[in-house]
């Protein structure tokens, strides 16, 4: 009854690298959405980079442009 017992109990090795694995997971997404912000960051300051002209074509305005790249990096 022992042996059958302790072949279904982790082990401390096994929960140890399954913590590390559900830390590394946690990171990765961390990393991943830290990415996702900073690209949206990139795009809005791009549109200042715009002419009048090029802001028509998307269907903007200066002041919707202007509008866009004051909202926060990381919130929205």
């Amino acid at each position: 009854m022992a042996l059958e017992l302790s072949g279904i109990l982790d082990t401390p090795r096994d929960i140890v690298r399954s913590r590390l694995h559900g830390t590394a997971r946690w990171s990765l997404r961390l990393l991943m959405t830290i990415e996702h912000h900073l690209e949206k960051r990139r795009s809005r300051r791009t549109l200042l980079e715009l002419t009048d002209d090029e802001l028509c074509d998307v269907g903007l305005t200066r002041e919707q442009a202007r509008a866009e790249t004051s909202k926060s990096w990381f919130w929205s």
